[in-house]
């Protein structure tokens, strides 16, 4: 790398302070200026002022920003660095809504400018590991990807529920994995803790390319539990990305020695399993050095903002569903 590229940083909460961390160990990057109108409760910045906004960030002369505010201020902030000419990274979700997310995406590609969305778990190893492994065609046709996500309540939460905040991720990593988007969502949400917002939902769906879906997210369970299971006609990959463990199940092609009556279907039978030895780098540094990367030229490995629009979509849907109790199809 000859040139180093300018740092900003605007949001120094739970997420900002690690994007700080980041951003000081990335290799070709300077985190030159930090925002925030709350001040640095945190920490995080230690030796540079803390301005109170984006046109502060913007005129201390940056290459790029990253976006760690909350949802609701995302389409302000990122509008005004796309109108500066900033390449821009954006906590997930893209924005609060289809129109604002719309908004943002058109901003970003009219003016050429690299803009991506902060979804962390397609950077976690065992994923980043199960769609290469995808992609060269281990477990042929794809037919069905299930995700759980639960757990206890989070303190961090105010505004949003269980959807926006978790569900979120299993949406983008499922389209992302099976390289499809999605076409139709069922979802049924409940809400047990008092709040307004729901804290638990079942979603089903189908990819655009045919592939069926199941998620299951919530804050109501009392372990901690984060799997992708992609199944397809030579087996099956088994993600836990608490551990960046990646698991594969084979279907077995030898004949067993079953009853008859059994024996009669023929598709699938247990083969071998295999864990995987994966390099356990942290997901957060993989995405700064992507979207680093996205900026140089080689955007292969970045969530583009369309792909951030279509999950913000898929989100509403079931949202949707969920309060009308009807398939939805985007």
């Amino acid at each position: 790398m000859t040139e180093t590229l300018r740092a900003g940083l605007i949001g120094l909460g739970m997420m900002g302070r690690h994007h700080a961390r980041n951003l000081r160990a990335l290799e070709g990057v300077e985190l030159v200026a930090v925002a925030d109108a709350q001040g640095d409760p945190h920490g995080a910045a230690p030796g540079l002022e803390v301005l109170p906004d984006v046109d502060a960030l913007i005129a201390a002369g940056i290459d790029y920003a990253v976006v760690a505010v909350p949802t609701q201020f995302h389409r302000d902030v990122a509008l005004s660095l796309a109108e500066a000419g900033v390449h821009t990274l954006v906590e997930k979700p893209l924005a609060f809504d289809i129109g604002e997310a719309e908004e943002i995406t058109a901003a970003y590609e009219k003016a050429g400018l690299v803009g991506a969305v902060g979804y962390i778990e397609r950077y976690n190893p065992a994923l980043q590991e199960m769609r290469r492994r995808i992609a060269d065609g281990q477990l042929g046709e794809i037919y069905q990807i299930v995700t759980r996500r639960q757990g206890g309540f989070p303190a961090r939460i105010a505004d949003v529920g269980v959807v926006k905040d978790l569900a979120t991720h299993d949406l983008d990593l499922t389209a992302w994995v099976a390289q499809s988007q999605y076409a139709q969502v069922a979802a049924t949400s409940t809400r047990r803790s008092g709040r307004k917002d729901e804290d638990m939902v079942s979603v089903s769906g189908r990819l655009a390319d045919g592939t069926i879906t199941n998620h299951l997210v919530n804050w109501l369970t009392p372990f901690k539990e984060r799997v992708t299971v992609v199944t397809g006609e030579n087996g099956a990959l088994v993600g836990d990305t608490l551990n960046a463990d990646l698991t594969f199940h084979a279907n077995g092609e030898s004949t067993t020695n079953l009853w008859e009556s059994m024996a009669s279907f023929r598709g699938v039978s247990e083969g071998d399993s295999i864990t995987y030895a994966l390099q356990r780098k942290e997901p957060l540094a993989t995405e700064h050095e992507a979207f680093r990367d996205a900026i140089l030229g080689d955007a292969s490995n970045i969530v583009t903002m369309r792909e951030g629009l279509h999950t913000v979509r898929t989100v509403e849907a079931v949202l949707e569903s969920a309060r009308d109790g009807d398939f939805v199809t985007l």
